[in-house]
């Protein structure tokens, strides 16, 4: 089976990060999003996988996943030139596919379930029907969740028999409330469906469309319904949730320099070539080599990136790519702060206590939400 990976979205929602860099590389507990797409790949023992990718970030991505190796897997590289939809992904990865199974995965999804369990049910399922009629053979197999607004996304209406019998895309009327999940599982009965269907009124061919015509051809296209969570992290709090959960995850590992004045408690990562002074840190969080928190609080929930300084700051619910400063920020909460970038508190002349957090009678904001792309120097005051 091979494995073929989306990654040619602008990741307009969350901009403006993606100004400057793919969505698939903004990090969740600082490894990058596409990351854990390509290492449950690798979990699931799926080796050979192609990656999609624009013409705009094709190239940051193949630099940061190079050849595959550091993943146990091998990579082909697949240009998409214009963003024509998830079923033309498949159309422009045909050579690559060829004509074996495979599992296409949304780059800049996560699922707590992995992909190892899925991938062997639809193997046995297709190994089970054997060599009959190819119509009982499974030829697709979906991964369903429950949403609360799914007018937001692709839609499966289940039959009384428990068969997936329509699929619809962003329906004004849901016929339920089970999305897709940005997985699934294909044979090579895919190459005909893409090639059969007809671009959506936004100009995109539909991978529900595709699916959907397997399914009045008479294929079977099998489904699960999820159990645990599932993010699009696409946008900036579904991301931080999405960050929140990982780290929750995550156990205590005290690598860096942590001085007497400072207090690390619970699931900390500390990084080497990390230093903690005068600061608390409460987990979960992790801080990247080479960052330096001084005279601050940071955490619960809280990814910094390599390379960073904060000082003089209160940080929860946030993440901070690499290189990045946040000094004197009396709470920063919910944020999303880019790489390179400065983040500050404009200090007047007439204060006494520049640099130090500010304190219960301090007549400034309780709390800063920002978004902001890389490169960037922002002071509040």
């Amino acid at each position: 089976m091979k494995g073929l990976i989306l990654s040619g979205g602008a990741g307009k929602r969350l901009r403006p990060i993606t100004h400057t860099s793919a969505k698939q590389l903004v990090p969740i507990a600082n490894k990058p999003i596409l990351f854990y797409g390509i290492e449950e790949m690798a979990t699931a023992g799926i080796t050979d996988i192609g990656i999609v990718v624009a013409p705009t970030t094709g190239d940051e991505i193949k630099q940061a996943v190079g050849d595959g190796s550091k993943f146990g897997v091998r990579v082909t590289w697949i240009p998409q030139h214009a963003p024509l939809g998830l079923a033309h992904c498949v159309l422009v990865a045909r050579d690559f596919l060829a004509d074996d199974d495979f599992v296409m995965y949304l780059g800049d999804n996560m699922l707590e379930a992995g992909l190892s369990d899925f991938v062997e049910r639809f193997a046995a399922a297709r190994a089970e029907s054997g060599s009959g009629h190819p119509t009982r053979r499974p030829s697709a197999q979906i991964l369903l969740a429950q949403v609360s607004d799914p007018g937001s996304f692709g839609v499966a209406e289940i039959g009384s028999d428990g068969q997936v019998t329509q699929l619809v895309e962003k329906p004004e009327k849901p016929p339920s409330d089970l999305a897709l999940v940005g997985v699934y599982l294909f044979d090579r009965t895919i190459h005909e469906a893409v090639r059969n269907i007809e671009p959506s009124a936004r100009g995109e061919l539909e991978i529900t469309d595709a699916i959907d015509w397997l399914i009045t051809q008479g294929y079977r296209v099998d489904h699960e319904v999820l159990s645990g969570w599932w993010i699009d992290t696409g946008k900036k709090d579904p991301l931080l949730e999405c960050n929140r959960l990982v780290l929750d995850t995550f156990g205590r590992s005290i690598d860096g320099d942590v001085d007497d004045t400072s207090t690390v408690e619970g699931q900390v990562v500390l990084e080497a070539g990390a230093k903690v002074v005068n600061s608390t840190v409460r987990g979960p969080a992790i801080i990247g080599s080479g960052t330096t928190v001084e005279h601050s609080d940071i955490g619960p929930y809280v990814s910094i990136a390599v390379d960073c300084r904060i000082s003089g700051s209160e940080i929860d619910n946030s993440v901070v790519l690499r290189r990045s400063t946040v000094s004197d920020i009396a709470r920063l909460t919910d944020s999303l702060v880019g790489r390179d970038t400065v983040l500050s508190r404009t200090v007047r002349a007439d204060e006494p206590d520049a640099g130090a957090l500010r304190g219960p009678d301090d007549t400034g904001p309780r709390a800063i939400r920002v978004m902001v792309g890389d490169h960037c120097r922002v002071e509040i005051e």
